[in-house]
């Protein structure tokens, strides 16, 4: 029982740490809509009215995963060499969970970054999403260049945008 917990633990451990895009058979697709509420609770923001000639990031998040943490700290620290990226963070947590997220990294301060709930869980049901944290990087013509999973360089969230 002891080397099942110990293999699990590694397993998931080294995919916190991805570096290679994950294979979806989603590359090259165009942006999905995505249809989430905003953290004010009224707000209901679409990934379809993005703003054009942007790169686009959709990171989904949960609340109390320390990699989830870990990714969003490496965003705001290098939120200035990210400024032309706009940034979706998503989650399916309760919405008081996301708004204690938001008010943590105060993500009101960055208009780069939209955060939300996935109310109706279409982000995981189109990815099937294997863990938190999930980067899927779009480019500036709204087609999906990278999906990963677990915490990844901000460095490398610019290049594969900028591919």
């Amino acid at each position: 029982m002891k080397s099942l917990i110990a293999v699990a633990l590694i397993i998931l451990i080294a995919g916190c740490y991805s570096r290679n895009p994950e294979k979806t058979g989603l590359e090259g697709k165009a942006l999905p809509s995505y249809d989430f509420l905003s953290v004010d609770s009224v707000t209901h923001v679409n990934t379809g009215n993005t703003v054009e000639g942007k790169p686009i990031v959709l990171f989904f998040f949960g609340p109390s995963c320390p990699y989830s943490h870990a990714q969003m700290q490496e965003i705001i620290e290098d939120i200035d060499n990210l400024k032309n990226i706009q940034f979706y963070i998503l989650t399916i947590s309760p919405f008081n969970q996301m708004k204690q997220f938001y008010t943590h990294y105060q993500l009101n301060k960055y208009p780069n970054i939209v955060i939300g709930l996935d109310y109706k869980n279409s982000f995981d049901e189109y990815f099937a999403v294997p863990g938190v944290p999930y980067t899927v990087i779009y480019g500036k013509d709204k087609k999906m260049r990278g999906a990963f999973v677990g915490k990844i360089y901000s460095r490398q969230i610019k290049e594969v945008a900028e591919k």
